[in-house]
């Protein structure tokens, strides 16, 4: 689910995923190196028994929530009756009897008149999302949901206001942030390294007690706590691209439990880490194109980047080449660098609201010689506000990503891998490879539990591919709905943009609302857009 973010004049819509330094872990694309690929699923779909959720888990205590963000400009008011509360979970739930920690919630009550169905259960995305603001500021967008739900967001374990994962201060990920992600010499290189180390380090020093109990599969435990403690009979859930692997674990490990589910923006869980990521690649040097050819359209007056597709796309290669050359100044006084550069064009494919935003902040680099735009894209993309803090996505997202695979690459292994990234994508392809080094040195082994989705005998489970998604490439839909198995149905969406929902489609709301509300299932092969 995306997250709405307002910016001077302007809303733009993108993903909670975190790129810090270039484009690492967009869609949580963890798993096992794609050379040992081939984890077996579960032919019953049935999971070993989980440890049980602790019988003393209680109702919520909702009550007055404090210090919510906003709704953006212009779109829906917040809701009357929001309230918020924190659910005790263990840390470690083979000891359901020792330390605890908390789980952010936010509740949006259900405005039905026929009688509420239960609970609907977010997720929008990551790893590291937060879920709490993120409900608070967008409910609106879900009025026809709510007709049958309370509406039910949540900060999963070692995200934002639920116990967190710290690793950096701001000035630590400012530097980072900025670090060149495409380095060109062997002092560049080394400076990538050293520095993507010591946030490693810094996250051990910090939070080195709650690293190994941030996984997928833990979450997954945890949303069956936040079931029991709604006190419903089953979990009805809305997942978006990293949200999709939470939810089809969920399943899997809970198949019983499981009501109404949708996953849109589905993650493919049965590849490894490097194909992930090269896919990743080639999915959004696809959506460049979209973009390029749609500016290209508008003619040079109100696109003066070039006359066709192509050579809009070749002019932001230039930019972006420039940049590592010779970063631009923006109106704050701060650089946009390469990496920021291209972290900010990443950041605005995820939806085509931001694509005039992107365009605009372009022509200001290349006529102007003026950062401000794209940088700010940048921040947004990074979850740095305007005053310089940072949220938590960076040391959560990592911390999750590094708990759900025991992948551990070397320089050595990027730079033979490189070749295939820079075909893939010559604009995001290097950036996408250096980010493989994500979880070396991380303190955790972590595991390729959280892989394991295969839930033939749960409930029909409503999956969402879009055509022209950049960050959950549209091959994984069909490969999360074919893993499920059982009665998992696939929504096609031809159009761009990451989360088919989020885009407004009449014909994708009606599907899911059919479902969610009256439990009807598209037909199969069914396609909207």
């Amino acid at each position: 689910m995306a997250r709405f973010w307002a910016i001077p004049g302007i809303v733009v819509v993108f993903a909670t995923a975190l790129a810090v330094s270039g484009l690492i872990s967009l869609a949580g694309t963890s798993g096992l190196r794609s050379t040992t690929a081939g984890v077996t699923r579960a032919a019953a779909g049935t999971a070993p028994a989980p440890p049980a959720v602790p019988a003393a888990v209680r109702p919520p205590a909702w009550k007055r929530c404090t210090g919510l963000p906003s709704p953006p400009p212009g779109g829906p008011p917040a809701p009357a009756g929001i309230r918020c509360a924190t659910l005790r979970v263990p840390l470690d739930y083979t000891r359901p009897s020792g330390p605890e920690i908390g789980l952010a919630l936010v509740k949006v009550p259900a405005t039905g008149r026929r009688g509420r169905a239960g609970s609907l259960l977010f997720n929008f995305g990551g790893p590291g999302g937060e879920g709490v603001g993120t409900l608070a500021r967008t409910a609106g967008e879900y009025a026809a949901l709510r007709a049958g739900y309370d509406l039910i967001g949540f900060d999963p374990r070692g995200v934002g206001r639920s116990t967190p994962v710290r690793c950096s201060d701001d000035r630590r990920l400012d530097a980072l942030a900025a670090l060149d992600d495409t380095p060109d010499t062997a002092a560049e290189e080394t400076a990538y390294i050293d520095g993507r180390a010591g946030f490693v380090r810094e996250c051990a020093k910090r939070s080195g007690g709650l690293l190994p109990y941030v996984g997928t599969v833990n979450a997954a435990r945890d949303m069956e706590a936040i079931r029991v403690a709604l006190g419903e009979e089953k979990l009805n859930y809305f997942g978006v691209s990293y949200g999709t692997r939470l939810g089809a674990g969920y399943a899997h490990r809970f198949p019983g439990r499981v009501g109404r589910a949708v996953l849109d923006g589905a993650v493919d869980t049965g590849i490894g880490t490097a194909d992930l990521a090269l896919q990743q690649s080639a999915a959004f040097q696809r959506a460049l194109g979209d973009f390029a050819a749609a500016c290209a359209r508008l003619g040079r007056k109100a696109c003066p980047l070039g006359t066709d597709g192509p050579a809009v796309a070749a002019s932001v290669r230039r930019i972006l080449a420039g940049l590592d050359r010779k970063p631009l100044r923006a109106a704050s006084g701060r650089k946009l660098t390469q990496s920021l550069g291209t972290t900010g064009v990443a950041g605005a494919l995820y939806s085509r609201d931001a694509w005039p935003y992107l365009a605009q902040g372009l022509v200001d680099a290349a006529k102007r010689r003026d950062g401000t735009l794209l940088l700010m894209l940048a921040d947004v993309r990074n979850g740095r506000a305007q005053d310089g803090t940072y949220d938590d996505q960076a040391a959560a997202g990592t911390a999750i990503t590094c708990a759900d695979t025991t992948d551990r690459y070397t320089p050595a292994d990027v730079r033979r891998l490189l070749p295939a990234f820079r075909d893939a994508s010559p604009v995001f392809g290097e950036s996408m490879a250096w980010g493989l080094l994500q979880c070396t040195g991380w303190p955790v082994p972590g595991d390729g539990a959280a892989r394991e989705v295969s839930a033939p005998s749960a409930a029909p489970i409503l999956v969402i591919g879009t055509t022209g998604d950049p960050a959950t490439p549209y091959a994984w839909a069909p490969a999360l709905t074919k893993a499920l198995g059982g009665r998992a149905a696939l929504l096609t969406y031809k159009g761009e943009g990451h989360g088919a929902y989020d885009t407004g489609d009449s014909c994708v709301r009606s599907a899911v609302h059919a479902y969610l509300l009256r439990g009807r299932l598209p037909a199969a092969g069914a396609t909207c857009g």
